[in-house]
């Protein structure tokens, strides 16, 4: 399968902003569910008008994706507080939500090391 339409998405947040303009960030997460334990993962982000597309894993190996989107959203709020780049923050999102759905459980055991390593263009596996 291929990656989600956003352009769906990006019409959502477009009518969020509008209804609450003072919002400086706003994101969500693209999820294609292929099988229970394979899905395409990604997500888009507006920041100061602009859109934001984190890279798509099409066919990331999911353990339990319980407490994906709340380590999307650390990971997100991590790369803005740490480097004030929507792109690179919502990577870290994105990264981090991958990593989390990996392992067991709805809390992340994922390193920052291994967030950077995803975020930098590795694989989503996880070295133990």
């Amino acid at each position: 399968m291929n990656a989600l339409d956003v352009t769906n998405f990006k019409a959502m947040i477009e009518q969020a902003i509008k209804a609450y303009p003072n919002f400086r960030v706003t994101a969500t997460t693209l999820r294609n569910v292929h099988t229970a334990s394979v899905n395409g993962w990604g997500a888009i982000s507006w920041c100061n008008g602009l859109f934001y597309e984190a890279s798509h894993r099409s066919d990331l190996a999911i353990f339990d994706r319980v407490g994906g989107g709340d380590s999307f959203a650390s990971g997100l709020i991590y790369g803005l507080m740490t480097y004030d780049d929507p792109q690179l923050a919502v990577e870290f999102g994105a990264g981090h939500g991958a990593l989390a759905m990996t392992t067991p459980g709805d809390t992340t055991i994922a390193t920052l090391a291994e967030v950077r390593k995803l975020v930098a263009g590795g694989g989503a596996r996880v070295d133990r």
